[in-house]
């Protein structure tokens, strides 16, 4: 229950330095790496082994209050609502897959947390949350939190069709906004917004270093009506309210800032929600790219993203800073 549990945020870096200082010897050599670390950028939502970090089954109770502090600092209450649900899915997947007790593959025990660097009012640091179907990658500079992204949300079932959690949509708020903002067009701005009649089988920036796509595609917000346009920053703000408030703010000011009119709307896909119709919509714009797919496992599984084109994993800046100061 490591993520259903509740509290007041700390300072980010004295959050860190506390989950750090509650760590043993072997325990914080796992966890923590140099800034520039290649690993900082290692980002992957795949059920894996090999994946670096310490991870909750390695945590005590008090390292474990520790850790959701940190997170406290970064994810909204909302976000950390569906963290642990994205955690929990993994009993649904186990039971379905009919492994046994001392099969590890599926574990909501298997999410790390890493440290990059030297957390610190005046320091270049970051922080990784990443498991199956959850990775957050946090960067900060002089106590302040610069980038959140790349910030990745899964549910495979997306819709829990059997036991305790049948009916269960981790990510109902994600779909359900998207297909708001498509139904609100008229039949002339939706066929403005279709990009494909297919939907891809997976986000298409995938865990790639650098998030690109090709020019942006859709219906621009421009093109919309006053309602339709509520509707799509109503979508945006999904994704941006993963992050506590603050945060969330400062990134939808630089949205706005970067021009409302920039930002575009495509769908592909089946145009109405039902398991086995595989779908896809993306936003895309100067300063984000937004990515939702719901194709695999006969269209039954999400993968959700938010990208910042300026700043994903601290951007090229904050490491040069960095370097800069080492």
């Amino acid at each position: 229950m490591l993520f259903a549990i509740q509290g007041k945020a700390q300072n980010m870096a004295d959050a860190a330095n506390r989950f750090l200082n509650t760590l043993e010897a072997d325990k914080k050599a796992k966890a923590v790496y140099p800034f520039d670390s290649d690993e900082r950028y290692n980002f992957h939502f795949f059920p894996k082994d090999d994946r670096k970090g310490l991870s909750i089954n390695e945590l005590t109770q008090a390292q474990k209050q520790a850790a959701v502090a940190l997170m406290q600092t970064c994810i909204s209450t909302k976000g950390l609502e569906k963290a642990h649900a994205i955690t929990q899915l993994e009993t649904v997947l186990k039971a379905q897959e009919n492994r046994k007790a001392n099969d590890h593959f599926r574990d909501t025990g298997k999410y790390y947390f890493s440290i990059f660097g030297v957390p610190g009012a005046n320091t270049v640091w970051g922080w990784r949350l990443e498991g199956h179907h959850l990775s957050f990658t946090f960067s900060a500079e002089k106590g302040g939190l610069v980038s959140g992204t790349p910030g990745f949300m899964g549910a495979n079932p997306a819709i829990v069709q059997t036991g305790l959690q049948a009916g269960k949509q981790v990510l109902k708020e994600e779909a359900d906004a998207g297909f708001a903002l498509l139904h609100s067009l008229s039949k002339a701005a939706r066929q403005k917004a279709l990009i494909d009649t297919t939907a891809p089988n997976e986000i298409i920036t995938f865990v790639s270093r650098k998030a690109a796509l090709d020019q942006p595609s859709g219906i621009s917000y421009a093109q919309l009506t006053p309602a339709q346009q509520q509707k799509f920053l109503q979508l945006v703000a999904v994704y941006v309210h993963r992050y506590t408030k603050l945060f969330a703010d400062t990134m939808l000011k630089e949205i706005a800032d970067a021009g409302l009119d920039n930002l575009y709307f495509g769908w592909a896909g089946a145009t109405e929600p039902q398991i086995g119709k595989a779908h896809y919509y993306r936003i895309q714009g100067p300063t984000i790219i937004i990515e939702y797919d719901n194709s695999q496992n006969g269209a039954n599984h999400v993968h959700s993203v938010l990208r910042d084109l300026k700043r994903d994993f601290g951007g090229d800046l904050l490491l040069e800073h960095y370097k800069a100061a080492h």
